[in-house]
């Protein structure tokens, strides 16, 4: 019997903010069930933490990442091990400040390394092999951090990391994203040549680009299905945030809340049941892309 060829597109469908509520749990391990959602990052601080890695070895078809939170979010190592990452007791909790003072020099780098690898060893001492990194909002786009990123996975030997920029052919087909929006997300790939050089020279895996950064909040599954029409060849990541809405995620602090649902519900619709024009797409986690 011939072996399978493998499809010339790769898909990597990850759900970010596994482990922080109950909720966003649900969603991800019914998605994975569904075979619609191969992969997920896991907060190591997330409040439902424990829930998720007891979770992910009952579903092992679960590819689990680590989501390093170093922004909107809490320390895994004491605050007083963080003088200049966690300032104030805690993470910065906007994006901005945290970019200002990242580029002003006022966040060693090497507490980032070690928050890093204090979160992704979290996860290892739990039993979960760890596929992948990323960041939550995307922190490692920005060279300050990624260097760090880059030293805290070789340490702990994770074989990949994420990609972050979005391609032209991805931004075009987001319809619905916000001007500025999309402005921010064209402006931040200033970065993405230093990012390729670094993570080549690291030796470590990483994709052709991730699809719906731009979409976060407005992802549907007509969003979906465009992606999935027109992909080219290679091997890409769909980000995306599914949940269910309940009360501890209206009290988590994320301005993501009744838009998770809609991500769940656009998942199930494009990809349960899809339609026969879809060209040949391999789902994948990134453990099955790295080995």
């Amino acid at each position: 019997m011939d072996t399978p060829q493998p499809a010339e597109r790769r898909l990597i469908i990850n759900a970010d903010d596994f482990g922080l509520t109950e909720g966003v749990n649900r969603a991800v391990l019914e998605l994975n069930a569904a075979e619609v959602l191969p992969s997920a990052t896991l907060m190591a601080t997330g409040g439902a933490f424990r829930e998720a890695v007891h979770s992910a070895f009952v579903q092992t078809s679960l590819g689990v990442g680590c989501h390093v939170v170093l922004v909107d979010g809490r320390p895994e190592l004491h605050p007083a091990e963080l003088p200049t990452l966690a300032p104030e007791g805690r993470l910065r909790s906007s994006l901005t400040t945290f970019m200002v003072d990242l580029f002003g020099g006022r966040i060693a780098s090497r507490e980032i390394e070690r928050e890093a690898i204090a979160q992704i060893r979290q996860l290892q001492a739990a039993g979960i092999t760890v596929t992948h990194l990323d960041t939550h909002k995307h922190t490692h786009m920005f060279p300050r951090v990624l260097g760090p990123l880059i030293r805290a996975a070789r340490a702990c030997n994770v074989p990949a990391i994420r990609n972050p920029f979005e391609p032209d052919w991805s931004l075009r087909l987001t319809e619905k994203a916000p001007r500025t929006r999309r402005l921010q997300v064209r402006t931040l790939r200033l970065f993405r040549e230093q990012f390729l050089r670094a993570v080549r020279a690291a030796r470590l895996r990483t994709t052709d680009g991730a699809l719906g950064v731009l979409a976060t909040g407005t992802f549907d599954a007509a969003y979906v299905l465009r992606l999935l029409r027109n992909m080219p060849p290679g091997t890409w990541e769909l980000v995306c945030h599914p949940g269910y809405v309940d009360g501890a995620l209206r009290r988590a602090g994320t301005r993501l809340v009744t838009t998770r649902d809609t991500e769940r519900v656009a998942l199930l619709h494009a990809l349960e049941s899809p339609p026969g024009d879809l060209p040949r797409i391999d789902l994948m986690h990134y453990g099955e892309f790295t080995s």
